[in-house]
This record gives structure tokens, sequence and C-alpha cells, in this order.
């Protein structure tokens, strides 16, 4: 036994003198993210990606490899190696090859490799951006988007020319295909399918190979979903016609198996921001759309089709749950597989004959794993061993508890209690806000490397209030579009009715609270100072600070006007309002600001702005930026980082 945990530590990286006894943030982040897993057609196999941050003297990456295993797990092996990810895994038609993205040669291009082992072989030779590909239904052409730079960039660049015209020029990604064989020259000569006056966002093979549905934007921002239509090109001439041009955004295009429909997502119109979306079936006949009945949410997951052609699945959260669910052509969604507890992570991916589902599955006290399933079957099987051998620790209990806000509408969030909790003991309490707003805290694994170490929380006696107030998703469209107009208004008060409850539950001393969150969440956490004096620290994660210059400084201009009705000159009064620095004089509470230097989405200056507010009316604050960071951040030294800072803060300004 002392020899086969020896060796299992050894495998971690983990020296035994080192085995932790407690949940740390440096122990968070050796656990593997698990994705991307794709059955083969037969259903005889599965591939799926696993993830790990690399962090030494002079890397913070993650990386990224394909395994490779039977249905029922007993044999599975690492199919890529080396210093440069493999991601996006698909078979081939014949199940003979799996298909891969990896920048080996330092752009992404589409690679496969044998079943059987051996080298992997480069398709594309792409120079410029590559997106997303697929592998023809009949295996004889891999289609893919790209964008290729024009040819005076790097000059350009080199003579310090590369000014830029905003709105000007854009990178708009078009459809390419490429021969699956090479030509005996040992070539692949790529065509391209349309002419980059759109950016095409997504696409799906027709099942005879010879179309391509696909949805376009006017260009690739951020902005520009709400502008989605789609559109069919005709693989042999390029000739596109149009599908869907509405006012609403057409999405997620899947053709049935037996190429009568051509099924998508539809908005309302026009769309907006909170999301409510319909499946609809275009039938390739005659032409005519049918919209199908509404979803639970609204927020249908086009996962694909049944190979009987009769039923769509998709995925769809519930609460703190979510699962898989069918459509059929006729008649009202049916469930085929919700999880008993936690979460399908990462999302369910079908192989490519309609039979079998791939999933990743976690729990708030089990990692990610891969699982594998047929289509009618209700118990998938575990076919990964990703974490399964990490050190067992510990954790606190994490269960859904719901409350009544102040309006009496019933609000549901998670706690997840420290660990070895005595009944009748008070602890302090953390409440962390999502991001979104239109977000949702689910049964995730609370021990994962994230920004916040809910795990590392819990084993220092903390406990941890994850509240999905009015605005969230999961909960149904009318409670995710009850925030309209309402920042800070009764979603704050969902938040505060939350930790009252946990209060009153004789769980949360009142006395050493904390609050934090990052994007919406750390909007709220902005604002939640500025309205009480409850919470002893506070940790403002890349948030909204002020709503008038975040509208125009965001790569998401339309984003609040939807939210407020108007452009902020139009309602001036509620961007106002709402928005936190209107409301920073008197701020006592000492608050950290976290914030990535490349954050196109909630620009660092909104950091700086509350940052320095703070400063001048001398209350305790520090502000952390991070270069090279999106709104999202990505480099495990940072992340591991932003935990402890989250830890340290709590620790010193709570305990």
């Amino acid at each position: 036994m002392k020899a086969t945990l020896f060796f299992a530590l050894a495998a971690l990286g983990i020296a035994p003198a080192q085995v932790p006894t407690t949940w740390t943030p440096e122990f968070s982040m050796q656990f593997k993210t698990v994705s991307g897993v794709v059955p083969s057609p037969d259903g005889t196999k599965v591939v799926w990606t696993q993830a790990h941050a690399v962090m030494d003297a002079e890397h913070s990456e993650t990386l990224t490899h394909l395994f490779l295993a039977n249905a029922g797990g007993s044999h599975r092996i690492q199919l890529t190696r080396g210093d440069k990810s493999a991601t996006n895994p698909s078979f081939s038609p014949d199940g003979r090859y799996v298909y891969f993205l990896s920048a080996r040669s330092e752009k992404n291009n589409i690679y496969r490799i044998a079943v059987a082992g051996g080298e992997a072989e480069k398709l594309t030779d792409f120079k410029g951006a590559l997106g997303s590909y697929e592998v023809s239904p009949d295996g004889k052409m891999v289609a893919f988007t790209g964008y290729e730079p024009p040819a005076d960039e790097e000059k350009n660049k080199k003579e310090k020319r590369d000014y830029r015209v905003i709105d000007a020029n854009p990178e708009n990604r078009s459809l390419y295909v490429v021969p699956a064989e090479a030509a005996e020259d040992g070539k692949r000569a790529q065509r391209k399918l349309t002419d980059g006056k759109r950016h095409v966002a997504e696409f799906s093979w027709a099942p005879d190979s010879r179309s391509i549905a696909f949805s376009h934007w006017p260009a690739p921002r951020a902005d520009y979903w709400t502008k989605a239509d789609l559109a069919e090109v005709d693989v042999a001439n390029g000739t596109v016609k149009s599908i869907a041009s509405t006012s609403a955004a057409e999405s997620q295009p899947v053709y049935s198996p037996d190429g009568r429909f051509l099924a998508y997502t539809k908005s309302t119109e026009p769309p907006r921001w909170a999301t409510d979306n319909r499946i609809v079936l275009w039938n390739r006949g005659n032409g005519e759309a049918r919209t199908l009945p509404a979803t639970y949410d609204e927020q249908p997951n086009l996962i694909g089709w049944t190979a009987d052609a009769a039923r769509l699945l998709f995925s769809e959260s519930r609460h703190t749950r979510n699962g898989i669910y069918a459509m059929p052509v006729d008649g009202p969604p049916q469930p085929v597989f919700e999880p008993s507890k936690g979460v399908i992570s990462g999302g369910a991916q079908l192989n490519t004959r309609g039979t079998h589902l791939g999933l990743a599955m976690e729990s708030p006290d089990e990692a990610p794993e891969a699982y594998m399933m047929a289509t009618g079957d209700h118990a998938p099987v575990r076919v990964s061993q990703a974490n399964t051998d990490m050190p067992k620790l510990p954790l606190g209990k994490t269960e859904a508890i719901r409350w009544e806000s102040k309006d009496g509408r019933e609000v549901e969030g998670l706690l997840t209690y420290p660990v070895n909790y005595e009944a009748g003991k008070k602890y302090p309490l953390i409440l962390n806000i999502h991001g979104g707003p239109a977000g949702v805290f689910t049964e995730s694994f609370i021990g994962r490397g994230g920004l916040y170490p809910i795990a590392t929380f819990a084993a220092r006696g903390y406990a941890v209030l994850r509240p999905n107030p009015r605005g969230s998703s999961g909960y149904g469209k009318q409670f995710r579009f009850a925030n309209y107009n309402d920042w800070g208004g009764m979603d704050y008060e969902d938040d505060q009715a939350g930790v009252d409850k946990v209060i009153a539950m004789g769980v949360a001393d009142p006395d050493r609270l904390a609050v934090m969150g990052w994007s919406y969440g750390g909007f709220m956490t902005s604002w939640t100072i500025t309205q009480t004096h409850r919470f002893k620290a506070a940790v403002v994660g890349a948030g909204v600070t002020n709503l008038w210059s975040f509208t125009g400084t965001a790569d998401i201009p339309g984003f609040l006007p939807d939210y407020f009705g108007g452009e902020p000159w139009e309602q001036f009064e509620s961007f106002q309002k709402h928005s936190p620095i209107t409301h920073v004089r008197g701020v006592t509470t000492p608050t950290l600001v976290l914030h990535g230097e490349a954050d196109i989405r909630v620009p660092t200056s909104q950091g700086y702005e509350y940052y320095h507010a703070l400063k001048k009316q001398g209350t305790v604050a520090r502000m952390i930026v991070y270069p090279r960071t999106p709104h999202g951040p990505q480099e495990p030294k940072f992340v591991l980082d932003i935990m402890q800072r989250h830890l340290d803060w709590v620790e010193k300004y709570v305990r």
C-alpha cells in the first residue's frame, strides 16, 4: 500500500514529504480539467482532453493533451504528448483517426493521429488565425474557419505604420475546406468558400457533405452576436443562400441525420443580453421554419440529433444543476439525463451517428472526470482517471439552500460549510457573488484551481455562500430578466437576505463577514460596500464601477443600454443611480481591487476609478494589476496569486 501511494504521488509531482494535510491554493492548482469528451462513431472508443497547469521558473501556462479509452474505460492511453497543447478532438467518420487543433508550428493548425498510434499528421498550413473545424460526414474534407491577415501587416509593424482605424477592416473569419487526404505531391490545397465580408461564427456540415450551414455576424466583435444570421453554402461552387436573416439572432445550426431539417436557435426580436432563445426547425424541402416549444430556461445549448432524426438533444441549466434534454420534432422537451448530484461540466458531445454521448462530470466533492453513455441509457460510465489518484483531503459540505428575499421572492444558493463544522458554533462567512449577471453557481468541484479557493476557505474555518440572485440563469426567463434596470436593487437584497439566512441558521457570525466577486460580481461587491458597513473585507475583481464610462470603453457597448433601456445620455439618471462610484463616499470596508491589464470586457480603468476614490477618502485599499491578462485570468501563476490574495485579505481583516 505504501509503495502504491508513493508511485501515485510521484506521478503527480508530489514528494511523499510534501503530501498536503489540508487544502491550499497550490494543491488546488494540481487538479486537472477534463473537457471535449467525444465518443467514436461506433461507440466503442472515446477521446477527451486533460489540461494541467505548468508553473516553473520560465513557464506559466496550461498544457492540454488528448487521451483515448475504450467504452468501458478499462484500457486508456495518452494519445498526444509534448510541450504544445492539443485541443478540440473529433473522430474521422470511419473511426480510424482523431483530429485535433495544435500550435505545434507556432500557428494553430489542424492535425490528425491514427487511433492505432504513431506520429500526428499536419493537414493545414494556415498562416493566420484558425478558429474551429469539422470533418465532413463522408470523411473526404475538413472545413474550418480562419482569418488571413493582409500581406502588408507585418511590413507595417516593422515600419511603425501599424495604426488602427476603429471599425474598419474587421478580422472576419472565412470558411475554408481542405481535403482529408493529401494529393500525390503530399500537399492539400485549401479552398475558400466565403468571401470574408461576413464573420463566420459557427457552422455545420449537411449529412450528404454537399452543403455547410453557418451563422455569421457583420464583424467579429462581441457586441455583434445580436446581429447573427444563418446562411448555407454549396461546397462545390461556393454559392451562398440565406436561411434566416431577421432582427432576431439565429445561431447553433445543426442538420438532422436524414437531411430533412436544419435546427437552430432564435432569440426574441430584438435580441436581449439576458438571452431567451427558442429552437427552430427549418424544413429544407419547402423552406418553412417552425418554432418548437419553449425549454425550461429558454437557453438551450444544442448538442445534436439522435440517430433516428426524431429528437434533438440539448443541454440546459436547472437551478444549481444541469442536464441533457431532448426536443422531439413534434412534442414538448423531455429529460434524457439529469445527474443525481453535481453537474455536467464543459458541455456534452454526441458522436457522429447520434448513438452515444461524451461528457465531463463533477460534483462539489468529486473532481472532474470523463464519462460516456448511450443516448438511451441513464448511467454514464467513467472512462478517465484524470484526478482519481489525488490525495483525498477533507472538504466542507456543500448544499443548496433557499431563502425569501425582501419582496418575498424565493432565492437559492450554495452554502459550503467549514471543514469539521460544529452545529451551534458561529463561523466567519464569505459572500461570493457570480458574474454575468446571467451567470449561475452550480454544484461543481470546490477544490478546483480558480479565482476563489472555496476548499481552502472551508479548510481554514470559513463558511462560503454563493447566491443565485434574480438575474441568474437556471431559474427561467422571468427570473433572469428580473434585474433589468435594477442593478444593485433587488439583486442586492437577494444577496443580503441570503447572508441573513445563514446567520439565522446559526452558521455565520454577523461580525465576521467578507464579500467578493468578479465582473458583475465585482460590480455587486463594489456596490455592496457603498450600501452597508456589515462586511469587514471586500475584494473587487474586474468590477464594473461606473456604468457610464464602462459603456464607452468596453467591447460590448450595447450591453448596459439593453439592461437600462437606452444609452447613458438617454438614461442619465439610471446610469448614475446604479453606479457604485456615485455612492462611494463614506465607504470604510478594507478593499482589494484586482484587474487584468489586457481586459477589454471590463477595462482596467474601472478598477482604477474605484481604487482612487477609496484612497482619496483614506479607506484601506490596495490594487493589483496583472499584465497580459484579459477579463478571465489564464496564466496559472496569476490564478494562483489571485487565489492567495483573496485568502490573505480575508484572513487579515475578517479573522
